[in-house]
């Protein structure tokens, strides 16, 4: 069976081995330990792939308790109808908080714009006023 240490998984997914130690400690990943008073993690196949599946979450966007239940989905049987209708839903918030965030963002670069505008049509009236003298 194919084992990991932190620096291998740190080097492969090109992260810290304190962000690895950090997904430990909040349950993401469990590895072994051996050598000296368990000082050294050995990681197999499955930590690897929890810790590609929490790297994904990340990169959508979902928080660690939602990567946590999507990695311990992981863990049971794949494929059941409660496992898919369980991510339905993580995606579908997700999907609700980032339309709200695209909104926000929309008005924001509305009011940006309307700024700009004006900001060049005060500064136009400053110029011609100076100019005028």
């Amino acid at each position: 069976m194919a084992t990991y240490t932190i620096t291998e998984l740190a080097r492969e997914f090109d992260i810290t081995p304190r962000a690895i130690r950090f997904y430990e400690d909040q349950g993401l990943l469990n590895p072994t330990r051996e050598g000296p008073s368990g000082r050294n993690r050995v990681y197999t196949a499955r930590e690897r792939t929890h810790l590609k599946l929490t790297l994904r979450g990340k990169r959508l966007g979902l928080s660690l308790s939602d990567i946590k239940s999507l990695v311990d989905m992981y863990g049971s049987p794949k494929d059941t109808a409660v496992q898919l209708q369980s991510f339905l839903l993580v995606l579908a918030r997700h999907r609700a908080a980032l339309e709200q965030q695209r909104e926000d963002i929309e008005v924001m670069l509305d009011e940006i714009g309307a700024h700009e505008e004006d900001s060049r049509r005060l500064l136009a009236q400053v110029g011609a006023a100076q100019d005028a003298r």
